[in-house]
């Protein structure tokens, strides 16, 4: 596996795939690798000649009194991870290389509606920077397939329609949740939870799958086991955010005849944020 750490390496090794015609994926991550990012390099590997992944802790996207300086950084043991899932290159960007004029004076990518709804509503600005450190490493990498987790949904949903609206030459594919075997959803911030919390953790996902049962079954009354879902998680020692019942595609409030839709949910437990969803089909 290669590494790149400047836009000029990156940019060479891609002029030299794109003479052979190859076909290049890409995986970008914030590093601290867990098994739900291998699989998306895995994913990746499938349908491309060659894998392109990224670590980049993007301060864009974390708020005031957020974890940017405490997110871990494991870029040894990510190297070793990538290697064995068979990436061909590393993208190591220093922070100038990404914000040459720092974060503050960079131009911004933002997705209005879908970025200030659920997640977007308690972050502030978060997915500007998502959306706008992604626009600016598939200019880099330009690739013509970029692989990301359904863990996060709506930066999935968000992704996706920043690539429709701006015409981008780019497929998204977006990859199931990787969980622990308790149903735990994968994520570099479990690291945060004490004891005690991880004990507790997976019943955020096993309230999901209670709501989506009692949706399946027939209830359409959203508001109502919405209201339910956040009151078991208070009791279960959560402090509940949202729990929301949405439409798949589009994150629109669902209406009866909708069938296609995603329960999200996003809970602090100690200092750890949560979020998870899973799909239902009320059809």
């Amino acid at each position: 596996m290669i590494s790149a750490r400047t836009a000029a390496d990156l940019r060479a090794r891609i002029r030299e795939w794109r003479a052979r015609g190859n076909r290049i994926a890409f995986v970008p991550t914030m590093g601290n690798l867990h098994a739900g990012h291998l699989r998306l390099v895995r994913h990746a590997r499938a349908v491309a000649d060659r894998v392109v992944a990224s670590i980049f802790v993007n301060p864009m996207q974390f708020g005031p009194g957020e974890d940017f300086a405490s997110y871990p950084r494991t870029l040894e043991a990510d190297s070793a991870a990538l290697m064995e899932a068979d990436a061909d290159l590393l993208f190591i960007p220093d922070i100038d290389v990404v914000y040459p004029r720092g974060p503050e004076q960079m131009t911004r990518v933002e997705v209005p509606a879908l970025g200030n709804i659920l997640c977007g509503a308690s972050r502030p600005g978060h997915f500007s920077g998502v959306t706008t450190v992604v626009a600016k490493l598939f200019n880099l990498v330009q690739p013509d397939t970029a692989v990301f987790g359904e863990k996060d949904y709506q930066q999935l949903v968000i992704i996706r329609r920043m690539v429709e609206d701006l015409n981008m030459p780019v497929s998204i594919e977006g990859v199931a949740t990787v969980r622990e075997p308790d149903g735990l959803a994968m994520s570099s911030r479990n690291g945060y939870l004490q004891a005690g919390e991880r004990a507790s953790a997976p019943r955020l996902y096993q309230l999901l799958c209670e709501l989506r049962d009692r949706v399946v079954a027939g209830e359409r009354d959203y508001a109502a086991v919405e209201r339910a879902t956040l009151e078991a998680l208070a009791r279960a020692g959560f402090e509940p955010d949202y729990v929301s019942i949405r439409r798949a595609a589009d994150l629109a409030p669902p209406g009866h005849a909708d069938q296609a839709l995603r329960v999200l949910a996003a809970a602090r437990l100690g200092v750890t944020r949560l979020i998870d969803n899973i799909h239902i089909s009320a059809g």
